[in-house]
């Protein structure tokens, strides 16, 4: 028997829209290559943009490490400088969106390249804003200081919750320092943030196993916070509040 010849056609587009073969399936493969690339491009320049915006980062870290310093004026003098640092973040921020801008709709394709500096700004902004306050930095406020727009580039959600569990890691050590520079008011001011804080998110219903797990650091800060103010209770050091005959 004589052997079949089959004449191979070269392949046409599809009326769905498929690729058959020939010309068509290396024009389309080109175009998935050049997407490829363009990706690849994407990446690259995020990397770059990280590892700058990483340095700030620890540059914020050490600059709020002078609260624990024992000079007087310590505390102000870190709190000025997380605020000198707000420009280069604003910046690098800025340097972000203008990448993710490129490719359109696919933020949280690429928002793991910058996660990690995300919580330790969230954490390092939030501490610098008590100490200059007392009070908690809420997400919007924290966007107002970075100039971040929600439509289009924010702190992820998740992100800005994981960085507050990170502000309650700060604030054994600080106490500490501050009892023994002799200011035994703040165990007790501290201790009632971390109690709010911590209460607040036990009424969140977290589904982030990762949250979950920096979620439960909060309540071993807060005991540690309320030990050092047992510790100044029992010691005589801390002064009672004042009754109203007192404030009167």
């Amino acid at each position: 028997m004589e052997p079949v010849h089959v004449d191979v056609v070269p392949a046409t587009r599809t009326s769905s829209g498929g690729v058959a073969g020939g010309g068509d399936l290396e024009a389309e493969l080109a175009a998935i290559g050049a997407q490829l690339e363009a990706v690849a491009a994407v990446r690259d320049d995020l990397r770059a943009a990280v590892q700058r915006m990483d340095a700030l980062t620890r540059q914020l870290q050490s600059d709020l490490l002078g609260v624990h310093r024992r000079q007087e004026g310590a505390v102000q003098q870190a709190v000025q400088k997380a605020k000198e640092s707000l420009p280069a973040l604003q910046a690098a921020y800025a340097e972000l969106a203008a990448i993710i801008a490129r490719r359109p709709g696919e933020f949280y394709r690429f928002s793991d390249h910058w996660r990690s500096q995300n919580h330790t700004v969230v954490s390092q902004l939030a501490f610098a804003h008590w100490l200059d306050t007392g009070l908690l930095l809420t997400h919007r406020q924290l966007d107002e200081q970075l100039q971040l727009s929600a439509s289009a580039f924010s702190i992820d959600l998740e992100d800005y919750l994981t960085g507050l569990c990170g502000l309650s890691n700060e604030f054994p050590r600080f106490v500490m320092n501050r009892v023994t520079a002799g200011d035994y008011a703040c165990p007790r001011v501290v201790a009632s943030f971390l109690s709010d804080l911590f209460a607040a998110f036990r009424k969140l219903n977290l589904r982030n196993d990762m949250l979950r797990k920096r979620f439960d650091g909060i309540k071993y800060d807060l005991k540690k916070v309320e030990e050092v103010v047992y510790d100044v209770e029992i010691r005589g050091l801390a002064k009672p509040a004042a009754g109203p005959m007192e404030e009167a």
